[in-house]
C-alpha cells in the first residue's frame, strides 16, 4: 500500500472537497503523488467523488482506527488491553502469534486498517476492503492447557453477538462454531489459534473480522451470502465497536474461567441460529450427516439428532450448514 494513501484518505472525510493541490501541500508531496494515490484508492474500491474545480471527497468516509479513541471508549477496562494499530498487515493473527511467542502480555491487541492475507477457519481466506471491516487479533494467556479450553470459540462468538446487538445491529446470531450471522448472512468470522503445552500454560490468539461496510465487489468474491453492520442498522464507528467487543470478551472470558462453557451453554443456545433446525454436517472424509440441531453440550460439542440417535461434533473437524441454506433468523426471543 502506498505510504501516502491513508494520510490522504484521512483528509477526505465529510462534506468538504479538497483539491489535489491542497492535499499535496498538507502532506508535503507532489501533485503527481496525489494523483497516483487516488488511482490506488479507486483500485481498492473506495467510492471517491471527484468534481472539477473542487477536488476530491469520500462520501462514506470510514471512522479510521485510533488507539486513543479506543482507550477512551474502553473506560475502566482500558488497563486490561494494549492496542496496536497498523495501516496494513498480511494477517493480524500471524503478527499476534509471533508476538505471543516473543512474550507479549495477555490483553495485547493488533488491529489493521487493511489486511491483505487474512485467514479463516479450515484454510479459508478472509476478504475485507480498506476501511470497510474491523479486523483484529487479541492475545489471552491461560494457566490451563488447550484441552481445558473447550467451548472457548463459542464463548467468543457469544460475546461478539452481544456487543453487536447492544450497538444496534438487528437480527444477529451465532452459528456454531465460529460465525456471526445477520438474518442468515455472514457478518463476522472468528479464528482461534493456540500455543502452549498440553497441561498449560496456553497462549490463545483470537482473530475476529467484522464486515462494517462491504465494498461493492466483495459479495461476489465469496462463496456464501454476506451482510454488513451498516446494512443491519449498526453504527460504523469502528473504534467504539472494537472497545465494545473487547469489553464483552473480557467479561465473557472471566466467566468462562469460573464456570467453563457449561455455565454459558444455555445462553449460547438462545443466540444459536441453528438450534432446533435441520442441518447438514460435512465430515473430513467427505461424508455428510443430516439431522436436527438440539443444542450444544457442556464441552461445546454440537448435538445433532440423527436417524441413529444424537451425535456429537466438534468444531475442528466439521462444517455445518442449515439444510435449507442459511435463511435463518437471529437469536430466539
Amino acid at each position: 500500500m502506498n505510504q501516502h494513501l491513508l494520510p490522504t484518505l484521512r483528509l477526505l472525510g465529510g462534506d468538504t472537497f479538497r483539491s489535489g493541490e491542497e492535499i499535496a501541500q498538507r502532506l508535503g508531496v507532489t501533485r503527481a503523488t496525489v494523483w497516483n494515490v487516488m488511482q490506488e484508492v479507486q483500485q481498492l474500491g473506495l467510492p471517491v467523488e471527484k468534481v472539477r474545480g473542487q477536488g476530491y471527497r469520500l462520501p462514506h468516509a470510514p471512522v479510521w482506527l485510533d488507539a486513543a479513541a479506543i482507550g477512551t471508549a474502553l473506560g475502566g477496562h482500558a488497563a486490561r488491553f494494549h492496542v496496536d494499530i497498523h495501516d496494513e498487515v498480511a494477517s493480524t493473527n500471524t503478527v499476534m502469534l509471533e508476538r505471543a511467542a516473543a512474550g507479549a502480555p495477555s490483553g495485547s491487541v493488533v488491529a489493521a486498517e487493511l489486511q491483505t492475507g487474512g485467514r479463516g477457519r479450515r484454510g479459508r481466506t478472509w476478504l475485507s476492503g480498506l476501511g470497510g471491516a474491523l479486523t483484529f487479533s487479541l492475545l489471552w494467556r491461560f494457566d490451563q492447557g488447550p484441552a481445558s479450553l473447550s467451548g472457548l470459540s463459542l464463548v467468543v462468538g457469544l460475546a461478539c453477538a452481544k456487543a453487536l446487538a447492544a450497538r444496534g445491529v438487528q437480527g444477529v446470531g451465532v452459528k456454531w462454531p465460529n460465525d456471526l450471522l445477520c438474518d442468515g448472512r455472514k457478518l463476522a468470522g472468528i479464528l482461534i489459534e493456540l500455543q502452549g503445552d498440553a497441561l498449560g500454560p496456553s497462549a490463545v490468539v483470537i482473530g475476529i473480522g467484522f464486515n462494517v461496510r462491504l465494498a461493492a465487489d466483495i459479495p461476489a468474491a465469496v462463496d456464501q451470502p454476506v451482510a454488513d453492520i451498516a446494512g443491519a442498522g449498526g453504527s460504523e464507528d469502528r473504534n467504539a465497536l472494537l472497545a465494545a467487543v473487547l469489553t464483552e470478551l473480557a467479561m465473557a472470558i472471566d466467566a468462562f474461567l469460573v464456570g467453563g462453557f457449561a455455565a454459558m451453554a444455555d445462553e449460547f443456545d438462545r443466540w444459536h441460529v441453528l438450534r432446533g433446525r435441520d442441518a447438514v454436517v460435512s465430515l473430513p472424509d467427505g461424508s455428510r450427516v443430516e439431522g436436527r440441531v438440539t443444542g450444544t453440550a457442556a464441552d461445546g460439542a454440537l448435538l445433532v439428532d440423527t436417524v441413529t440417535g444424537v451425535r456429537r461434533f466438534h468444531g475442528g473437524e466439521v462444517s455445518v450448514r442449515a439444510s435449507n441454506g442459511m435463511a435463518t433468523a437471529g437469536r430466539d426471543a
